[in-house]
């Protein structure tokens, strides 16, 4: 048997691929059957017609405020009247009002004259910072408006032991800002210091003189008299 010759073939492969083509062609430009899930949409008009999700409304108001008759429970709390400190004592050295020029004591104690009181250990002092280098009041704030005052100041917070674990601060009828020096030297007692005005001192110290004990708390409080320069 004799192997084709290549005219043969030329033929042959000419013919394969004009029947391919014309294959192609014609699977081209037929129209393509439609998916299933095109045809759902044809035959379901609702699924093929968006609805309009309209939210629920939250902003409507109840027509009264009645909530119906008041409850006779004796379970209730009257917020209002909760006093979480009331059954603890206040302690003696509580202040109880501040003045222009002194202030007045749980015990009973009033500190007249312009001087100030330092609370301490349940002790009470009159506190006049500003004598101590023999000047008046204005002397306590440097240059930069800050409260400043003399080491020996702070001579009783040395001697009490235990020491306090807090001094609360107040600097007459406004807030002062504390020098750094100042408040180096109360740290180095080893005490942290916070300082606000004397009305806020005084509501603070009691505060927290109720709820952690005056071991724990320490006051030195300027009359609100006072303005500084």
């Amino acid at each position: 048997m004799h192997p084709p010759s290549p005219q043969l073939l030329r033929a042959l492969r000419s013919s394969i691929a004009t029947t391919n083509t014309a294959r192609i062609c014609a699977s081209l430009s037929r129209p393509l059957a439609p998916s299933p899930l095109t045809q759902l949409r044809r035959n379901n008009s609702d699924y093929a017609r968006p609805t309009r999700m309209i939210p629920r409304s939250h902003s409507q108001r109840p027509a009264n405020h009645d909530r119906g008759p008041e409850s006779k429970e004796d379970t209730q709390t009257d917020f209002a009247a909760l006093n979480v400190l009331g059954d603890i004592p206040a302690p003696t050295t509580a202040v109880d009002a501040c003045l222009d020029n002194g202030f007045h004591l749980n015990n009973g104690l009033r500190v007249r004259g312009g001087s100030g009181v330092l609370l301490v250990g349940g002790e009470a002092f009159a506190w006049n910072p500003w004598k101590v280098t023999g000047g008046s009041k204005a002397d306590m704030t440097n240059r930069k408006g800050q409260f400043e005052v003399d080491e020996q100041v702070w001579g009783i917070l040395g001697l009490v032991w235990p020491r306090p674990d807090l001094l609360i601060l107040g600097t007459g009828a406004s807030v002062l800002p504390l020098s750094p020096e100042t408040r180096r030297q109360i740290n180095s007692l080893g005490l942290r210091v916070e300082v606000v005005d004397t009305r806020n001192a005084a509501a603070q110290f009691n505060l927290l003189a109720t709820e952690r004990g005056v071991s724990e708390i320490a006051a030195a409080m300027i009359p609100i008299g006072w303005k500084g320069r």
